[in-house]
């Protein structure tokens, strides 16, 4: 399976957390075909986010994560490879060949996946996470009437093919006010403009492709995407799990989350 799904305890509510970025493994029928040396520890991973989340399900929140690399396919891009920005910065493809800085990641020194290959791993990989995404939102929906999806990503603070200087620690992206309701994305930034770290609002990220196909305000199906630097929860290689920087950060998204319960009730 390419995903992990967890249901939500007691009380649930209308909330939906997705994590996209934090698989590590690599199918059987394709690992051989990776630089063993990239795979053994994939650096484009959003590494423990979903462990950085995992207390949503107690808040009442179904919680879904990925489990396969996004090296075998990006499950927060277009499956049509449209380009989410168009700003002149580096993007990744669907299934991509290199790295972020460029380094190819298949032993063949491939410029690219065939076309055939993606559309396998789409079939494979890409439709049932999206479809369960789906499942969940219809089924909240009906149950409450409205719903949020919240996205859930990290980042290096600085990544020089997307932009030169340090990214703020925060970022929430809902594609410039057409993914969720202005009520909602009040409700965050309240409560994030008024914590200890620096926060921007869709800039340099705005969402992507899930925030983007899923939210849909007027029919009330919202969606969030929270952006973060890894050094607030990890430590200052950007590598390892620091539980003291992880710890402030979740109660932080406790608080977003309580307000965010509150604010759909």
């Amino acid at each position: 399976m390419n995903y992990s799904f967890h249901l939500p305890q007691g009380n649930e509510v209308p909330i939906l957390i997705s994590v996209p970025h934090c698989g590590t493994e690599f199918p059987d029928e394709l690992k051989d075909q990776y630089n063993p040396t990239l795979i053994a520890a994939p650096d484009d991973t959003d590494w423990f986010v979903h462990q950085l989340y995992d207390f949503a399900p107690a808040m009442g929140m179904a919680m879904i994560h990925a489990t396969y690399s996004r090296w075998v396919i990006d499950l927060n891009r277009d499956p049509q490879s449209k380009p989410l920005y168009a700003d002149g910065r580096i993007i990744t493809a669907l299934c991509p060949a290199t790295t972020f800085l460029g380094e190819p990641l298949y032993r063949d020194q491939r410029k690219e996946v065939n076309q055939s290959e993606v559309d396998q791993r789409l079939v494979k990989y890409f439709y049932p996470y999206h479809q369960k995404i789906e499942e969940q939102l219809t089924r909240l929906k009906n149950k409450f009437g409205k719903v949020l999806l919240w996205d859930c990503h990290s980042i290096r603070q600085v990544v020089s093919t997307i932009q030169p200087e340090k990214f703020p620690d925060l970022i929430l992206g809902d594609a410039d006010g057409t993914a969720a309701s202005p009520g909602l994305i009040e409700t965050a930034l309240g409560v994030l403009d008024h914590s200890p770290y620096s926060v921007s609002h869709n800039h340099p990220f705005k969402g992507g492709y899930i925030t983007r196909h899923f939210g849909n305000p007027e029919k009330n199906v919202h969606a969030l995407q929270l952006e973060m630097t890894k050094v607030n929860y990890l430590d200052d290689h950007e590598t390892r799990y620091d539980h003291g920087r992880a710890e402030k950060m979740r109660e932080l998204l406790k608080r977003v989350f309580g307000n965010l319960i509150e604010q759909l009730d």
